[in-house]
């Protein structure tokens, strides 16, 4: 199969159970039917529980620019190796 965007023939990978075609020249990724389905199902960790008891206020540093939530990765993190 070619990449509809460039002309490179599209590689294919088993991840967790999926099959994903992706290109290796434009970093494009095609699905087929049910297989994101496959993927989102099976990135969405489960609920942790809810902490018992009053939580402690967070205290920054002296610079008082507060904590910096750490971005969470894409699906595709977990998939691909970058």
């Amino acid at each position: 199969m070619l990449c509809p965007v460039d002309g490179t023939t599209l590689v294919m990978s088993d991840r967790q159970g999926v099959e994903i075609d992706y290109c290796p020249a434009c970093r494009g990724v095609w699905l087929d039917r049910g297989e994101l389905d496959k993927i989102i199902e099976r990135s969405v960790p489960a609920a942790p529980a809810a902490p018992v008891g009053r939580a402690e206020p967070a205290y920054d540093d002296d610079r008082g620019q507060g904590y910096k939530k750490k971005r969470r990765g894409s699906f595709l993190d977990d998939i691909f190796d970058f």
